[in-house]
């Protein structure tokens, strides 16, 4: 794609680090006026310098997406800097621990439904207020493959991205005639610093036993991820929405 997003203004949460650093850095190149937001500020102001180096347009509100006045904060700073919000990419997320269901403690827990969920329906929900007023928007959020299976020692992190699955299918069918998208994004193995801690405790699957239950036989590289974004958030998207979709390298083709 070419300037698919030109002058379109973009938020990306989780901006600091993985697929949603690559997803700033596509948008941007894009065409999009992004904001990015993280909690982690030294991680998003690398990202924005990242993106400004290459010419592109975009600034860092540190955020915690599990703080409702934090995000209503966020989405007034960007309608204040642009005058409205055209697509956002919600990707804020955490792995939690990994261990058996039986295993695993209440703050992990708490804290991955804080995250994974309460923080996808917070942005969400003042995003969609947003662009109610627009008449037109489009969002995607983060799922994962684990949105669509089970896995095991994962079982938390699986629940709360089965929810931001539902979450989007069920708002899909709220604005769908509003003239706002709403998709997501369901990614297999990523080589993402995330992916790097879950494969990297002891006794758990590592990168290789990952990639050998992929067709591709291989991690997808960011990019990959985030080209699929910038894709469900562009024109050339525009009758697809409540789709959580699988970018996996094949693994849920059988």
């Amino acid at each position: 794609m070419t300037n698919a997003l030109e002058g379109k203004a973009a938020l990306i949460t989780g901006c600091g680090s993985g697929i949603g650093r690559a997803a700033s850095l596509a948008f941007a190149r894009e065409g999009a006026l992004v904001t990015c937001a993280d909690i982690d500020q030294s991680g998003g102001e690398a990202t924005v310098a990242m993106i400004r180096d290459a010419k592109g347009t975009a600034d860092f509100v540190r955020t915690d997406v599990t703080d409702a006045n934090q995000v209503q904060a966020l989405i007034n700073r960007i309608v204040s800097t642009h005058g409205r919000l055209d697509c956002a990419y919600n990707n804020a997320g955490i792995e939690g621990e990994v261990m058996e269901v039986h295993e695993a403690s209440e703050r992990n827990f708490d804290r991955l439904m804080a995250v994974n969920v309460k923080g996808v329906w917070l942005c969400m929900k003042y995003e969609i207020r947003q662009m109610l007023k627009q008449g037109a928007g489009a969002i995607v959020n983060t799922a994962s493959v684990a949105g669509l299976a089970g896995f095991p020692a994962l079982a938390l992190y699986v629940a709360s991205k089965h929810a931001v699955v539902g979450l989007t299918k069920s708002a899909a069918i709220e604005c769908g005639q509003s003239g706002i998208r709403i998709n997501a994004v369901c990614p297999g193995p990523v080589d993402t610093p995330m992916m790097e801690r879950i494969t990297h405790n002891e006794g758990r699957p590592g990168r290789a036993e990952f990639e050998a239950v992929v067709p591709m036989r291989r991690y997808a590289n960011p990019n990959e991820i985030a080209n699929t974004v910038v894709w469900l958030c562009s024109d050339q998207a525009s009758y697809v929405t409540g789709v959580s979709m699988p970018v996996d390298g094949g693994l849920f083709a059988s």
